[in-house]
């Protein structure tokens, strides 16, 4: 009788020890499996930065290549041309703009990217009283809460000539907090100008919104052919 006592005393033990040692075996791979979710998040939050700082570099390049390149670039022309009409299709609030301003400057495409500090740049053609009288540099630079990148077309109204000559003297800046107008129906075109300047942005997509436009500045190269 003793010896069955001591047996089934020693049978619990063991089965108390195996469920100890499932619960611990359990435990440790509820650790691994939350450690590997962690590592698997940090891996992504890491992939992400290192692509849009792969954009900040692109972008940093870019400018610095495009300041050493110079002359006349004709793709640009029917590029310009080409991004114009598709604003004046997709927002035709935009044509009085077109047809009474003094001048104006097109940006097919304006690169944008940031991570605190971002920056932006973009080519485009310069016309008054519709005829094209040259090319311009657009660059700019800001310091703020920023990640990611976009891409659009932005368009420069002159009221009069002593805006447009404002922007192709190389003394048009934007201020910090400046932003692109999103027009409306009715809206009056005058209010629209700030100092002679209306500035507009679209989407690749054709959609008009605020673009954030402090701090660009350009630089103007008379159309000498």
């Amino acid at each position: 009788m003793a010896f069955a006592d001591s047996i089934r005393k020693y049978t619990r033990t063991k089965t108390k020890i195996k469920k100890v040692n499932i619960m611990k075996t359990v435990q440790l791979r509820k650790s691994q499996i939350k450690q590997e979710q962690k590592t698997n998040i940090m891996n992504t939050v890491q992939l992400k930065n290192s692509q849009i700082v792969t954009i900040v570099l692109a972008l940093i390049i870019s400018i610095t290549m495009n300041a050493q390149v110079g002359g006349w670039n004709p793709e640009l022309i029917s590029d310009s041309e080409e991004a114009l009409q598709t604003m004046l299709e997709k927002s035709p609030n935009l044509e009085p703009f077109h047809n009474e301003s003094y001048g104006y400057a097109i940006f097919p495409e304006v690169t944008k990217a940031g991570i605190a500090l971002g920056g932006a740049l973009g080519n485009g053609i310069v016309f008054k009283d519709n005829q094209l009288v040259g090319s311009s540099k657009l660059k700019q630079a800001s310091i703020g809460l920023q990640l990611g990148g976009q891409q659009y077309s932005e368009i420069i109204f002159f009221k009069n000539e002593e805006s447009f000559e404002k922007f192709t003297n190389g003394k048009l800046k934007f201020d910090a907090q400046a932003s692109a107008v999103a027009i409306k129906d009715g809206a009056s075109i005058d209010a629209a100008y700030q100092d002679g300047v209306a500035v507009f942005t679209q989407t690749k997509g054709g959609l008009m919104f605020e673009a954030s436009i402090g701090g660009q500045h350009f630089k103007f190269e008379s159309d000498v052919n």
